[in-house]
């Protein structure tokens, strides 16, 4: 009797707001930490910083991150599609996701041409642009072609689409599989265990991995800063700055009035996914907090279909910080060279930009790749003016990812309402941290 009574006392702050951790266990307070620490030493020792072994830091969490992914979307999205009976269903949530994709993206792109002609950051710029600095970006833009986008996401062999780790090809074989195991019905039973099993072994993999966070956070940022420097900013800090508050007011005004009508608050979720943020912030790499971020919006009350599908998906056709970039950017380089575009020009340029910021997913460089892209279709003479944000574009990769993963969290919470397969009671009680979000841990033994 008294032993029932003290598992029943142990178990009550279950149901009530989450156990508050020691400071110091906190994850977002560990990276955050760290940050802060990494540009300290890259700012006061750049030549320690910029050891190879500093940058091995951020490098290494990085790849433990990406060693994981293509495993990750393939048992979620195997998973999803298996326990749907029908096939309308998953073609359905893909359409709704790609409408949504298109809208939110003009969204992006007309907030970075708005506040590039309001602001005018590029004028009375006195930088020179030297058109060698952006020769391998502009070659590698110029090489972009619809076509060749569309083949790549078929792959030469499944395991070389696992192996090198791309999204949207093992999406398309999960697809695949995953509409076959759906077909087997009650025969394809023991492999839809199977796979879910994997799936919550792969995400206990990611809940020891993200312990090396803070390391990783450390090592990439003091490596950045004693990189370039803070000199790097510069004249440049401008730019910076509103990138960097357009970006903010996109998340906060786009994204919270859509959220706002999806029936949550935007303050409250970004709260949630602060762990992830902070990693991105740290990395510069959106690709860094994926898995963390598909299983947060599971336990957050989205169907497991949706996040499979909407999530990947959204992280080649749903680039929100990428659209901003390239709108403003293009406008601070024509206003820094003296350049005048018309408003057809523009109305150009948000088009292309649309095209182009789906041919670049998974390239290195991806965001600069695609800037060079749309100057090089819209108005050439201004591609060698890409030299002007050459030295801060890792500044500027920061804030894209950051936004970039905002915009596809919201987006699974959206279309999962959508389909009406959003728990509402979930959505509330983790917004309202009654469970505590950063512990993967209880997420893979209860799930």
């Amino acid at each position: 009797m008294v032993a029932a009574t003290t598992r029943s006392a142990a178990a009550a702050p279950a149901s009530g707001p989450a156990a508050r951790k020691p400071l110091y266990k906190v994850l977002y307070v560990q990276v955050l930490t760290a940050i802060v620490l990494g540009a300290i030493v890259g700012w006061l020792w750049p030549d320690f910083a910029k050891n190879d072994w500093i940058k091995a830091m951020g490098d290494g969490f990085v790849k433990l991150i990406k060693m994981v992914i293509a495993p990750i979307i393939f048992c979620t999205v195997v998973s999803g599609i298996a326990h749907i009976s029908e096939v309308r269903k998953v073609g359905r949530v893909a359409v709704k996701a790609l409408v949504y994709f298109e809208i939110v993206s003009t969204f992006a792109l007309l907030l970075g041409l708005i506040v590039g002609n309001v602001l005018h950051p590029g004028a009375g710029f006195s930088g020179k642009a030297d058109a060698g600095a952006v020769a391998t970006y502009a070659k590698q833009a110029s090489e972009m072609k619809s076509v060749d986008f569309v083949l790549h996401i078929i792959p030469d062999s499944v395991v070389g689409a696992f192996a090198q780790g791309e999204i949207l090809q093992v999406l398309l074989f999960s697809i695949l599989f995953g509409f076959s195991l759906m077909a087997l019905g009650e025969r394809g039973a023991p492999v839809r265990t199977f796979i879910d099993d994997v799936a919550h072994a792969m995400f206990g993999v990611i809940a020891l991995i993200v312990k090396a966070a803070p390391i990783g956070a450390f090592g990439a940022m003091a490596y950045t800063i004693g990189r370039y420097g803070p000199q790097a900013l510069g004249n440049l800090a401008g730019l910076i700055a509103t990138f960097y508050l357009t970006a903010a007011a996109f998340v906060l005004l786009v994204l919270g009035t859509i959220a706002w009508f999806a029936g949550f608050s935007i303050i409250k979720y970004l709260r949630y996914i602060k762990d992830e943020l902070l990693i991105v912030l740290g990395t510069s790499s959106s690709e860094s907090a994926l898995p963390q971020l598909m299983e947060k919006l599971e336990r957050l009350g989205c169907s497991k279909p949706v996040v499979g599908l909407v999530v990947p998906t959204g992280y080649s056709f749903n680039l929100d910080g990428t659209n901003i970039y390239m709108t403003l950017a293009t406008l601070f380089i024509a206003q820094a060279l003296g350049v005048s575009l018309t408003f057809g020009e523009q109305m150009t340029i948000l088009i292309v930009a649309m095209l182009t910021s789906k041919g670049a997913s998974g390239i290195t460089g991806a965001g600069f790749i695609t800037l060079a892209g749309t100057l090089a279709a819209v108005r050439p003479e201004l591609v060698p003016g890409m030299a002007i944000v050459l030295g801060i574009d890792k500044f500027m990769s920061e804030c894209r990812a950051l936004t970039n993963i905002c915009g596809n969290g919201v987006a699974a919470i959206v279309v999962s309402a959508w389909e009406g397969e959003l728990d509402r009671n979930k959505l509330a009680a983790a917004l309202n941290q009654d469970v505590d979000p950063s512990d993967l841990r209880e997420a893979v033994t209860t799930g």
